[in-house]
């Protein structure tokens, strides 16, 4: 889709707050793995504030929740990135720093390129997209890393 971006949300709801020693580990990563981003092949943009991150965005009213919203030329660019690599290691240890949650916790959708979803609430899209997921709707916005 050479006229669209694929732009991702997911969320996450910490075991403990960002400051505490138990997550000490994941926010050392922060810095070196938002860098990797940035340099991929296909990747376009991240939501960050002026230190970087997202982690003191806050899009719900649970301060526990944290989110990250990118958007990436197309799926294969965010699969290599998002699976393979130093984000592979935050994946796998991902329950050592985050609740598990029941429902979805990351939505796919195709945005026009140059589009920047961030200007929009990033709460409303995961609310749209995350409801299609858990519907299994098929919509040409809302997709999956196994159906792009």
């Amino acid at each position: 889709m050479p006229n669209f971006h694929l732009a991702q949300i997911n969320i996450a709801r910490l075991l403990a707050p960002i400051d505490d020693p138990l997550l000490a580990e994941f926010v050392a990563q922060l810095a070196p793995v938002n860098a990797l981003a940035d340099s991929s092949a296909g990747f376009v943009w991240r939501l960050q504030t002026e230190s970087g991150d997202a982690t003191s965005i806050k899009v719900y009213d649970d301060d526990m929740i944290i989110v990250n919203l990118t958007v990436w030329e197309n799926v294969e660019s965010l699969r290599e990135f998002a699976y393979k690599g130093a984000h592979a290691g935050v994946m796998r240890d991902r329950k050592k720093w985050f609740e598990q949650f029941d429902g979805p916790y990351y939505a796919l959708w195709w945005v026009p390129a140059g589009h920047i979803p961030a200007r929009r609430r990033p709460k409303n899209g995961w609310s749209i997209c995350g409801n299609m997921a858990i519907q299994n709707m098929p919509s040409p916005f809302n997709i999956r890393f196994q159906n792009p």
